[in-house]
């Protein structure tokens, strides 16, 4: 579970809950600096399936560190300079109070906990460092690496989501169907403990894999998900106390650790009970979180079918995917993070990353012992300097007084010749 209920449970969106006096500014999307006003050129219908020649051709037989310098170039993006400088900023802060760990010293994880916090610094830094001290804490790292899901599939029967193809734009989709949950199926074949685990394992490769992945394909950033809930068939059974538990302990989780990776979220087969507590919801919604969610009852198909191409939706949602090989498009986990050529590309451009960040780590080994030397230096003409100026002010009382003493004397000579 992504972008689904937990978006609606304890504060929707990115972020903390809020509240209606508690406004936040509406940013455009996070990828779209410099970009045409429209959603962009439409990616290759196929998905996973197909890459551009232009783009495989030369890095495929032409593996030079410029074709990766230009690859890399493209996955970043354009940056909006008032964006970089508050990133420029932020990261300053940090690096000189030495807590910017070299793994998380990245513009874009930077600007998203600056977004997440209206672009005050302060606050962006408190909420970066809670970040870094809950993976700690939660061993997300070793999550990522060591954590084994073997209940998934049994898991998704009776909480049908999952990852299917991408956008228009070029995002990955997201999707769920809540109204199917067996939320009582579901803790018979795993526990909240080990749903939440795997939900963070999730959350780890869509930042690390999907994510530039889509970039390859897209041949432009992509940093945020497009989400659909369906809510067909929802009743009150799917707010049942674990169910409350699990979405808000994601919720939170997603708000505080992942901010800013929502695109849009679709609520799809929306009944007249949802829309009324749809209502009642927004009610306590910020501007931010309302502009990316849309409501839509049972005529859907087309609305979807404007940021996504049909081939990239699943045929229980109007478009031309069953996925029939994997047993149903929610269980295939289609999309450019399963392409072995994309894979390829992007092997090359972390290796190559790794390599500049070893040497930018050498560098910045010496340039911290250089700084040392020069603070010490500093330290030590402070110092003297605080030794010559108390010197200085003790012949100053010293001279006072000898003018003093020769008044006296030269009075006492006058009075004598008197």
């Amino acid at each position: 579970m992504r972008k689904g209920l937990r978006d609606l449970v304890g504060g929707v969106g990115d972020g903390e809950p809020s509240s209606s006096s508690k406004r936040k500014n509406v940013y455009p999307p996070i990828e779209a600096f410099w970009l045409p006003p429209a959603e962009a050129a439409p990616v290759e219908a196929k998905g996973s399936r197909g890459l551009s020649s232009k783009l495989l051709q030369p890095l495929k037989f032409r593996r030079s560190s410029e074709k990766r310098r230009s690859l890399k170039m493209a996955m970043e993006g354009k940056h909006d300079p008032k964006e970089e400088e508050a990133v420029d900023a932020l990261r300053e802060m940090l690096f000189l109070d030495c807590q910017l760990p070299p793994k998380f010293n990245d513009y874009h994880t930077l600007l998203r906990f600056l977004r997440m916090r209206d672009f005050d610094r302060p606050a962006a830094k408190e909420m970066f460092l809670k970040f870094i001290k809950w993976r700690e804490e939660f061993r997300t790292d070793a999550i990522s690496k060591e954590f084994k899901f073997e209940e998934r599939e049994e898991v998704k029967k009776c909480y049908p989501h999952g990852f299917h193809g991408v956008d228009r734009y070029g995002r990955p989709i997201y999707i769920e169907r809540l109204g199917m949950v067996d939320l009582n199926t579901l803790l018979q074949v795993t526990t909240l403990e080990r749903f939440v685990k795997y939900h963070v394992s999730e959350q780890e490769k869509t930042l690390s894999i999907r994510y530039p992945a889509c970039s390859i394909q897209a041949k432009k950033h992509i940093a945020s998900t497009t989400s659909i809930l369906d809510v067909g068939g929802v009743g009150m059974a799917n707010f049942s106390k674990p169910a409350r538990y699990l979405f808000t302990e994601i919720q939170k989780i997603d708000s505080n650790y992942y901010p800013e990776t929502l695109h849009q979220l679709f609520i799809i087969n929306a009944g007249s009970g949802f829309k009324i507590l749809w209502k009642a919801l927004s009610a306590f919604l910020d501007a931010r979180t309302l502009a990316k969610i849309h409501v839509f009852g049972h005529n859907y198909v087309q609305e979807l079918r404007v940021i996504i191409d049909p081939s990239n939706l699943p045929s229980f949602l109007g478009g031309n995917c069953v996925c029939s090989e994997y047993g149903g498009c929610l269980s295939s986990d289609r999309g450019p993070w399963n392409n072995p050529d994309i894979l390829a590309l992007l092997q090359q451009v972390i290796s190559s990353a790794d390599e500049a960040c070893d040497y930018d780590e050498e560098e910045s080994g010496l340039a911290s012992e250089d700084a040392w030397l020069d603070n010490r230096k500093i330290q030590a003409l402070e110092e003297a300097l605080a030794e010559t100026k108390t010197k200085i002010e003790a012949l100053e009382t010293a001279l006072e007084d000898t003018k003093v003493i020769l008044r006296e004397v030269t009075q006492y000579i006058d009075d004598l010749r008197t």
